[in-house]
This record gives structure tokens, C-alpha cells and sequence, in this order.
């Protein structure tokens, strides 16, 4: 039970003493409606039934009565309120402990700066495809709702050394600076490259010249919120069907296809590696289209014939159905 509702509990135990002594000492005593509230309050606070302070025999029983209500609710009330306190409190710290302790043991996560609108939709979309993930920032309410949605969560400054540090930024897979402000993104990224000079960086523009800011301070790529969504309403009026499909591959959010396209990485000692196409068949073993295969020299060779071979290092670019795609990560892992 929520603390909140313990105390509107209590609340309306208290309220209903108070009406119960009035009307008690009303019919026993005859006296005004004040007077009664006023001697239900001093018998309830142990001072005793005033004003008259003489009780005919009918109002000394309900007094006896009234007083061991008053006695049961008010230990009822203290030792609600105080479970309810330090159960919360108990509760954040050791949720707080837990946390830190599941960040500690994080490894190959993405940490995702900011947590407004675009940060959201980030952290979702990564939580979504079962991916480790790391959200930093500094406003207790959106801490909150990366709380409330069971993420791992920082609360900070992204631009300083030791928050990064604490989000594990030394064992990350990649970082999205998408805090609101060019400024601020500019400062995470120089923060996130000097403490991990390998790390994958995707930094938030909001304005055109920030782009070119943000890719000399380290950004490996700079995705501007605003000059997507006008290429994306353009793909909508112009090509619907296209761009639907597109959102329900990419998409892990509402996916009702069970749809997604995946990059997945071919490892040194996989059994796929050397082998072409047509020989791995994996159209036909797990129902998976590749539709391009990514070199170790970055080099894309779309749509692939069954003649291409696949090479360690390579990443095959393909779609399918969710668990189809797991199990070729299991075939294109070690051996």
C-alpha cells in the first residue's frame, strides 16, 4: 500500500472519531454541537470532556468508549505513518543500492544522456530490443521515469568526468547525447571522447551549425530532431507505404509484424565465415533475407548474391522475425 493512501486511511479514521464523539456526547449529554466536538477533542487528547466536565452515567460509558477508540486510532495512526516512512525511505535505499550494484556489473550497455522527449523514446526503444542501457540525468523527475520503467539510472551532471564514470562509460557500446541544449551536447561529447576514445558517440542537434561543432568534438554521427521529421513527413506524403514499412522494421516499439532489420556481426571463429551465401542458406534454415553485407574495410555491398562470401568481421545487414534474428546471432557467434 502506497504511502499516500495509508494516510488518507488514517485521515478518515480520525474524521470518523470526531463525528462518532460528537454526535456520542449529543445524545448522551444534550449539549451543542461545538460543545460535543470540543469534549470529543479533549477526551480523544486525554485532557478530559470538557466543557461541563460532569458526565451524566450514559456519557462517563461513552467517554470510557470514545477513549479507547481515541487510544486504538491514534497508535493505529503513529505506527502507520512511521511504517509508512521508513518503508519508503528503506525502500530507496536499498533500491538505490540495487541499482548502483546492477550499473557496477554492466558491460557492452548504451548510456543515454538526457531524458526528455528524444531520450525517452530512446531508452525505449533500447529497453525494447532487450538491450543493457544506462539513462543519466539530472532533473529528479525524469530520473523517476527511467525508475518507474526499471532502467538503470544516474542522476547528474552528463557533462562531468564522474557521472560518466559512474554510468560505466569505460565498458559502454555507445553513448546518445540528447540533452536540449547544443551547448550542453558539445560538452558530453568532449567529456564521453576524452574518457573512452573508441566509444560510439550519437550526438542531438537542434541547430544547423551545431552539426559540424558536435563532430569535431567527437560525435561519430549528428542526427538533428527537426530535419528528420521534415524528411519523414516528406516520405509520408510521397511514399506512405514505403515509409510504413520502414518504421515497422526499425521500430521496436508497436511492432505488430514482429518485423526488425539487424546488424550481426560475424565472428573470427564462426562457422558462417568463408562460407558464400548459397552455402550458408540462411533464407532457408532460418527464414532470414539478407539484404547486405557491411566489410571489415566499411565498404556496403547491398543485396548479395549467393555467391558472396561471408568473411570474419563482416556484418550481415538482414530482416526477419525477431527470434529468427537471435538465432543468427547465435550462428554468426564463436564456435
Amino acid at each position: 500500500m502506497h504511502l499516500f493512501r495509508k494516510v488518507a486511511i488514517v485521515i478518515g479514521m480520525v474524521v470518523g472519531l470526531l463525528a462518532v464523539g460528537t454526535i456520542g456526547f449529543r445524545l448522551t449529554e444534550h449539549w451543542g454541537w461545538f460543545d460535543c466536538l470540543y469534549a470529543t477533542l479533549m477526551t480523544v487528547s486525554t485532557i478530559g470532556a470538557e466543557p461541563e466536565n460532569k458526565l451524566s452515567h450514559n456519557g462517563q460509558v461513552f467517554n470510557i468508549v470514545l477513549i479507547f477508540l481515541g487510544l486504538g486510532v491514534i497508535s493505529y495512526a503513529i505506527g502507520t505513518l512511521t511504517h509508512g516512512v521508513i518503508q519508503s525511505e528503506l525502500g530507496q535505499i536499498f533500491g538505490r543500492r540495487r541499482m548502483e550494484r546492477e550499473i557496477s556489473s554492466l558491460r557492452h550497455h548504451f548510456i543515454i544522456c538526457g531524458a526528455g522527449r528524444v531520450g525517452r523514446r530512446i531508452a525505449a526503444e533500447v529497453q525494447a530490443r532487450g538491450l543493457p542501457l544506462v539513462v543519466v540525468d539530472h532533473e529528479p523527475a525524469r530520473v523517476q521515469w527511467a525508475e518507474e520503467r526499471n532502467m538503470p539510472v544516474v542522476l547528474g551532471d552528463a557533462t562531468s568526468e564522474a557521472v560518466l564514470r559512474q554510468a560505466r562509460i569505460e565498458q559502454a557500446h555507445g553513448l546518445a547525447s540528447a540533452v536540449t541544449t547544443d551547448a550542453q551536447n558539445v560538452y558530453i561529447v568532449l567529456t564521453a571522447r576524452s574518457l573512452a576514445p573508441d566509444l560510439f558517440i550519437v550526438a542531438r542537434a537542434s541547430e544547423e551549425n551545431a552539426e559540424s561543432k558536435l563532430l569535431k568534438a567527437g560525435a561519430n554521427l549528428v542526427v538533428s530532431p527537426y530535419s528528420y521529421a521534415g524528411q519523414r513527413m516528406a516520405r509520408l506524403m510521397t511514399r506512405p507505404h514505403v515509409q510504413r514499412f520502414i518504421d515497422l522494421a526499425l521500430s521496436s516499439l508497436g511492432n505488430e509484424l514482429d518485423l526488425q532489420i539487424e546488424e550481426v556481426a560475424v565472428a573470427e571463429d564462426s562457422h558462417l565465415a568463408g562460407k558464400r551465401l548459397s552455402e550458408a542458406d540462411l533464407r532457408g534454415r532460418l527464414g532470414i533475407l539478407v539484404l547486405a553485407i557491411r566489410r571489415k574495410t566499411g565498404k556496403i555491398e547491398f543485396n548479395p548474391s549467393g555467391q558472396d562470401t561471408i568473411q570474419a568481421g563482416d556484418f550481415l545487414i538482414a530482416m526477419g522475425e525477431t527470434q529468427q534474428l537471435k538465432d543468427l546471432e547465435t550462428m554468426a557467434g564463436r564456435d
